[in-house]
């Protein structure tokens, strides 16, 4: 396993032949709260695994024991005049967005809190898997503001508007086992197991051909809100683009010959 750092808090791992990366959060003495040079890590590590074509899948997970990421770094808002906080607007967006448009597979390995942006950062991810110790929400109405990170646009995509709209507003904290009840978690597991859950998990889509995933992910994402029509179209061009792929011909050989492929990646 190797280890690259972005900035102070933002900590890269390789796995599984460096087909699962994982982006650890690792501001341990501030629970992870999002910080301005946090958010430029983020966004930074993103940008890079995005353009890594070894990459197949991103698990988001904490060095933090008792937290994921407790949100916004209110401590440094406290200080900002108006137009600091203009002026950090687009730097914390591009941590948000960075994950969102990871163009890979991504995981979110949650425990502890994960609160405001740490539950947006979550929610920016196609899966989210979540222990026992989990406590998710969106409580930025109570301090004034709203999510900002795309949480008032990711969560009722998950869970619908009505059901959105009363945990946005309410600013309420859901436990593991409600969380999971209500959609706002994928998969729930024993305590301090969701990294290990969500590696695991991360290793069997990487076992997949990575254009494939690659093309999977634009599809799903690209098709959401459009009518039927339109996203079918959506998903006949993914297809095209992947159809007459290396790796649509050696997944085509390895399952006639009986054998793992072997993906060229292209």
């Amino acid at each position: 396993m190797s280890e690259e750092r972005f900035g102070e808090f933002v900590l890269v791992r390789r796995h599984a032949d460096g087909h699962v990366a994982e982006l650890a959060l690792d501001r341990p003495k501030a629970m992870n709260a999002v910080s301005t040079e946090m958010a430029r890590s983020i966004a930074g590590a993103c940008a890079a695994l995005g353009a890594d074509r070894e990459v197949r899948v991103v698990v988001l997970s904490s060095t933090h024991e008792r937290a994921f990421c407790v949100g916004a770094d209110l401590k440094e808002r406290n200080s900002f005049s108006d137009a600091d906080l203009v002026r950090q607007r687009p730097v914390a967006r591009g941590a948000y967005t960075g994950v969102l448009e990871l163009p890979v597979p991504t995981i979110a390995a949650v425990h502890g809190f994960a609160l405001g942006g740490g539950f947006e950062l979550a929610l920016s991810c196609d899966l989210i898997v979540a222990d026992g110790t989990a406590v998710v929400g969106l409580p930025e109405v109570s301090v004034g503001v709203i999510p900002g990170g795309g949480g008032t646009q990711l969560l009722p995509r998950r869970v619908g508007a009505a059901r959105a709209a009363e945990l946005i507003f309410t600013a309420r904290r859901l436990a593991a086992a409600e969380a999971r009840e209500l959609g706002l978690v994928d998969e729930l597991v024993g305590d301090g197991q969701d990294r290990e859950a969500a590696l695991a998990l991360g290793a069997r889509i990487a076992a997949n051909s990575p254009v494939g995933l690659r093309a999977a992910k634009r599809a799903l994402r690209l098709g959401q809100g459009l009518d039927l029509r339109a996203g079918l179209e959506v998903e006949d061009a993914a297809w095209r683009s992947v159809a007459f792929s290396g790796d649509r011909a050696e997944g085509v050989a390895a399952f006639n010959e009986k054998r793992p492929p072997q993906w060229p990646g292209e």
